[in-house]
């Protein structure tokens, strides 16, 4: 994709068919690293000449390919071409024995094009916007900080956790006995603190505290160094071979951790707009695509039921859990059910349900073993999972991506117990990652075979965003709509909420 990236800025495409060695080897191994040096000494028993050795370590001091004699060039060139191509044949195979070209040729190598144009394509940034945001977020902080100061009878560094820890618990004393590092240092981290909140207002100060700081310094004072000069747009740029699971991630900046569910977070969002007023911004969403994948797999006739009736699913299972009639389902009631629907996606213990719901430990118990009398063909799929992966050692999504684990036979039982969640949530993870994938790769053609001017920008979750031009608004709305929906048969359908405005907030 770096590659592909380049030679488009030279007016130069490349046509497929194409082999990415990286995106082969991450198939095949997706936990470990997948760099050439690194594959070149493992898969070849060679070692490959460093850049570092050309251009000098990372640092002030590090020149550019510029300054480097052309034969030395010449020779660092040569070798990178010969080693991927010596990797390629041995790859080839491997897929091959793996039965997992399908998965390499259908999906992750045809989307390789779609991202490097997605990349190259950007998102506008509405710098006033965050600028306004930004003064705004620094008077927040301002007062949250002396109402801390207040409260501790002291001025500190928030932000470091030694001093955070001295003042809560030898100052203040909200604990007796507070868990302590290795390093004989209080333990300050969010989940501990979430822990106390009932025990002190200033915990509640101090989470805001970190939520609006980092809100600030990661997105609101950084997305605007990210604008590209010539451009005048920020270029993000996606991971395919970083997480386990196969999802796309991505990084300057890293879309996929826009908190979306404050109010605060929903700010960003505000500050990606349309290119211009001709353009609206499109975001397409998979509804509740996971519960569905699980429906699917599990064949949970009742489940299946209910996403084939229209019926709201976490209202259903609420109904269900709760014994009561759908219509005398209350918000509370639904809320309840939504966390355990997806929290036993996720492995979720009783222990973590009543943390999440605020519900005793018992009554969380009782919610999930009745979860399972009404659902017994998720409680089943749960079960055939592990055992699937204690006998073949990986799991597998709908479209065969492995998930490798070898801690299933741990001795330890956490670290078991972990394998045995993924065992679970890795063909659902991942299944959804490449119904995402495949939607996307049939968008980018359809859009292209209708030679539509709007453009796919942003992926992010089970999410589409897209920069469309007005009078291109209806087609486009029905392209992706169909593509998403058709990305995959299930025995559930897959359903799609579309919307659009001048920002992705407005379209969300």
């Amino acid at each position: 994709k770096f590659d592909l990236n380049f030679l488009k800025k030279y007016n130069i495409s490349v046509a497929p068919p194409l082999f990415d060695t990286m995106l082969a080897h991450y198939i095949l191994h997706p936990e470990t690293r997948h760099n050439l040096n690194l594959l070149s000494e493992t898969l070849l028993g060679y070692q490959p000449v460093e850049i570092e050795t050309l251009i000098g370590k990372k640092g002030k001091t590090q020149q550019n390919m510029r300054s480097v004699d052309f034969e030395l060039i010449k020779e660092y060139a040569t070798e990178d071409s010969d080693v991927a191509l010596q990797l390629k044949n041995v790859l080839e195979k491997q897929l091959a024995e793996k039965q997992a070209e399908k998965l390499f040729y259908t999906i992750e190598m045809p989307l390789v094009q779609v991202l490097s144009d997605m990349e190259l394509a950007g998102v506008k940034i509405d710098k006033q916007a965050l600028a306004e945001f930004s003064k705004q977020l620094h008077e927040e902080v301002t007062e949250i900080q002396k109402q801390i100061f207040e409260l501790a009878g002291t001025s500190f560094n928030i932000a470091s956790p030694k001093q955070l820890g001295e003042i809560l618990f030898d100052k203040m004393k909200i604990v007796e006995n507070a868990r302590m590092t290795k390093t004989k240092q209080y333990q300050t981290g969010e989940e501990v603190l979430v822990k106390l909140r009932h025990k002190h207002p200033i915990i509640d100060l101090i989470l805001d505290f970190r939520t609006l700081t980092k809100l600030k310094s990661t997105y609101v004072d950084s997305l605007p160094l990210l604008i590209n000069n010539h451009t005048k747009r920020v270029h993000t740029s996606f991971n395919q071979a970083v997480t386990a699971t196969g999802r796309l991630s991505s990084t300057n900046p890293n879309l996929q951790n826009i908190p979306i569910r404050t109010e605060r977070g929903k700010e960003i969002r505000k500050a990606f707009v349309a290119i211009d007023s001709d353009h609206k911004i499109v975001s397409a969403d998979y509804s509740q695509i996971e519960l569905r994948i699980i429906a699917s797999l599990s064949g949970d006739t009742a489940m299946i039921n209910a996403f084939k009736h229209n019926i709201d699913i976490h209202t259903a299972t609420a109904a269900k859990v709760f014994n009561v009639p759908l219509d005398e389902v209350t918000k509370e009631m639904r809320r309840n059910a939504k966390a355990v629907n997806f929290g036993i996606i996720y492995g979720i213990s009783a222990f973590g349900l009543a943390e999440q719901t605020g519900a005793s430990r018992k009554q969380a118990a009782e919610w999930i073993e009745e979860y399972f009398n009404q659902y017994p063909g998720i409680k089943n799929y749960m079960d055939s999972q592990i055992d699937f992966a204690r006998e073949h050692g990986y799991v597998e999504t709908i479209f065969n991506r492995r998930r490798y684990l070898p801690d299933i036979h741990s001795s330890n039982g956490i670290v078991r117990g972990f394998a045995e969640r993924n065992a679970i949530n890795a063909p659902i993870q991942g299944s959804a990652a490449d119904i995402i994938k495949l939607a996307m790769i049939n968008i980018h053609q359809a859009l292209e075979k209708n030679q539509l001017q709007s453009k796919m920008t942003i992926q992010v979750h089970d999410e589409l965003v897209f920069d469309v031009l007005n009078s291109e608004l209806e087609q486009v709305v029905a392209v992706v709509k169909q593509e998403m929906m058709g990305a995959v048969s299930l025995a559930v359908p897959l359903e799609v909420e579309i919307n659009w405005g001048n920002n992705w907030l407005e379209a969300h």
